[in-house]
């Protein structure tokens, strides 16, 4: 049936990403195919870069907030993000931080203790914006791809989600070996359009993206993937001309990657997986498995 079941008012779907030849093809890139988002282009403020060498994570939590979100990240802390909350599985949290557009010294002097006090901060000098939240996630995925090889999984997570680390620990094991490669797992949209309407907090122009649909792409509020997606989606970056919806943006990414050989397949988590701020998703219908 192409109907899903609603179990608890919520549905989160896996995608699975399947091979059956060298993900990374030997093409090289000609200069008008290389775009812009690289890591050389921002210079760390703040880093981390011997975290993951010293605690060997089963996973990385990744949270992109802005300098002012101090009671987020206390919030985070001492909730869902606090150390040692799995007993024998080590999970970390790091926060990804931007700069401001003004420059706020009190607030960064008060980052920069935090950093020190709990070294739970990466910061870069871009300018952190809605709009620059692409810039930010693939900073992200090259964190992980060049800092945090040795971590099992990594999950991109938004501020006001709360997360049960422990269903998401106990999930990713019953995976089993099959989901250390190629994998990513999220809420999957399948259906987008671009909004053509300037008025639209998700306006993209025709000349930015021509395309009339977005390929599937996971939502950006919350998604966990094997660790070795973060060097190849970096990869594939080169192809895909940046565009401000990060996840629309991860998607096409992907796409590149896999082309057809992305299978999505559903999964129903009860409530207590994730919630943002206390909205249950409602029961939609699509496919419950597709080449």
């Amino acid at each position: 049936s192409n109907l899903l079941r609603c179990t608890s008012g919520l549905i989160t779907f896996v995608a699975i990403l399947v091979f059956n030849r060298t993900i990374l093809p030997k093409k090289t890139p000609t200069p008008k195919e290389l775009y812009v988002i690289s890591p050389s282009t921002y210079r760390f403020i703040l880093n981390q870069p011997e975290l993951c060498e010293k605690k060997s994570p089963f996973l990385v939590l990744m949270i992109p907030v802005t300098l002012k979100d101090t009671e987020a990240r206390t919030a985070i802390r001492r909730t869902w993000g606090q150390d040692g909350l799995i007993p024998r599985v080590t999970v970390l949290h790091l926060f990804v931080i931007g700069q401001p557009a003004q420059s706020d010294p009190v607030l960064q002097e008060h980052l920069e203790r935090e950093s020190k006090e709990y070294g739970d901060i990466i910061q870069m000098d871009f300018v952190d914006s809605y709009h620059n939240l692409t810039i930010k996630t693939m900073m992200i995925m090259n964190w992980i791809a060049t800092y945090c090889r040795g971590a099992w999984y990594a999950m991109k997570i938004d501020a006001d989600i709360f997360l049960n680390v422990r269903y998401l620990v106990d999930y990713l094991h019953d995976q089993g070996e099959s989901s250390r490669k190629d994998y990513i797992s999220g809420s999957v949209i399948s259906d987008a359009v671009p909004h053509r309407d300037s008025f639209n907090k998700w306006y993209i122009s025709e000349d930015l993206y021509p395309d009339t649909w977005y390929p599937p792409y996971v939502s950006g509020a919350a998604y966990v993937f094997s660790t070795d997606l973060a060097r190849k989606i970096s990869w594939a970056s080169r192809f895909v001309q940046p565009i401000p919806l990060e996840d629309v943006y991860v998607g096409l990414c992907l796409h590149v990657l896999v082309h057809t050989s992305l299978r999505f397949c559903t999964l129903t988590y009860g409530q207590e997986h994730l919630q943002k701020k206390g909205e249950i998703d409602s029961c939609q219908v699509g496919v419950v498995c597709r080449k």
